[in-house]
């Protein structure tokens, strides 16, 4: 099993910044990716960022330029910074864990954490 806890959502103004974080319960280096989802009511859960165990990086092309995911190994942390927040960005965000055992892929998430842009 593996837990994640987010945090760092919140009311922000158009052009500002957050950052979320999600703590997992296990070392990040045991997580074949950790990915950053978000959701808007009535839509399907989309991926913008993810981390691989070896410590790629990917983010969709929408939000690139914007959005960057790091990780702090000793903390068994990934963060997903946000920049230039656009009303569009309002979505509940997820953090995901893709784990790998015997060639089979586990998913696990988190508790999300809802992120609004308005003025």
């Amino acid at each position: 099993q593996v837990q994640l806890v987010e945090s760092g959502g919140g009311l922000v103004q158009p052009g500002g910044s957050l950052r979320l974080s999600c703590a997992a319960s296990v070392s990040v280096f045991s997580i074949y990716h950790m990915n950053w989802y978000r959701q808007t009511p009535g839509k399907q859960r989309d991926l913008v960022a993810s981390i691989s165990s070896g410590g790629t990086t990917n983010v969709a092309d929408s939000v690139k330029g914007r959005f960057t995911i790091s990780r702090d190994s000793a903390k068994n942390t990934v963060y997903l910074q946000i920049n230039s927040l656009k009303p569009e960005d309002t979505a509940v965000y997820y953090c995901n864990a893709e784990v790998l055992r015997l060639a089979v892929k586990y998913d696990y998430w988190g508790q999300g954490t809802q992120v609004t842009v308005s003025s």
